[in-house]
């Protein structure tokens, strides 16, 4: 079969998969230029006890900005929880980088009694489900007083076991020799991995930070549990409770939302897909 032919059949088969994810899009693009009216209109059946089948246009019948004015103007618990979310979400990150590298080059570049039995521990750990680990957690963010503050997820998250797997296998990947020429060189332990270890598996870093930034700008289960407070909630938990008055403006913040996301998303792809090829090769 020619190659052409077979880009075009798998072209066909996989645009059903695309539409299903762009669909979804496209209807929370066009949802946050409708006014209330408009989307009580179509979405009435969902989300009120109307009867009926809900439906929703291409296209918005009356085009408005009102939605992303009344956010931007009249929704000032949508910028604390905005807020709230950045305060979680950079401190993780930082954390998972200063506490996750050093841990990963050392799994990787040294061999110690119980190495193989720490990594599998990581591995297992890594595995566990926040549901599996949630009374466990609970118990001891409240013996340390850290309940009902930002610091019971941003604590737990800094150490995370996953940003230690993907950083592990591109450390791993580093060649011996290198190493060995920078020790005859006169480098030490701490100037290898500084000025060799974090510049060479930068990519796994990077990758690392992608997939947790993706994480916890989106975690609902752990500020659900640790915080009480509605004051020190992220943005994510404040999403789901759009109803029909306020349809058009939760359809706004989600774009909002997504924004950086797609951003850290489309920034890291090229990392990604080097952790990805990297975390797949044989030791």
């Amino acid at each position: 079969m020619p190659t052409s032919i077979k880009n075009k059949l798998i072209v066909l088969l996989l645009l059903p998969g695309a539409l299903i994810v762009i669909i979804p899009m496209w209807l929370v693009i066009t949802g946050m230029f409708m006014d209330a009216a408009e989307a009580a209109q179509h979405f009435a059946p969902v989300l009120s006890s109307t009867s009926g089948w809900a439906d929703w246009p291409v296209f918005p019948q009356y085009p408005t900005l009102e939605p992303l004015v009344s956010l931007l103007l009249d929704t000032p618990a949508f910028f604390v929880m905005f807020w709230n979310t950045v305060k979680i979400v950079v401190p993780v990150l930082v954390g998972q980088v200063a506490v996750g590298a050093p841990a990963a080059w050392a799994l990787a570049r040294y061999k110690f009694r119980g190495r193989q039995a720490l990594y599998l521990l990581y591995i297992a750990l890594m595995l566990m489900p926040f549901q599996v680990t949630m009374v466990p957690s609970y118990l001891t963010i409240n013996r340390l007083g850290m309940m009902n503050t930002h610091w019971s997820i941003i604590l737990p998250g800094i150490f995370s076991t996953f940003p230690v797997f993907i950083m592990v296998r591109f450390f791993g990947s580093i060649p011996e020799d290198t190493l060995e020429s920078a020790a005859l060189d006169g480098a030490g332990s701490i100037r290898v991995f500084f000025y060799i270890g974090l510049p060479l598996g930068a990519p796994g870093i990077l990758s690392a930070v992608v997939l947790g930034f993706i994480e916890y700008w989106n975690t609902i289960e752990q500020p659900l549990i640790f915080l009480k407070d509605k004051s020190l909630w992220p943005l994510s938990l404040w999403l789901p409770s759009a109803g029909l008055e306020t349809l058009g403006i939760s359809l706004v913040a989600s774009v909002i939302m997504l924004t950086p996301a797609i951003l850290i998303f489309l920034f890291g792809q090229r990392y990604l897909e080097q952790g990805i090829h990297t975390a797949g090769l044989k030791e």
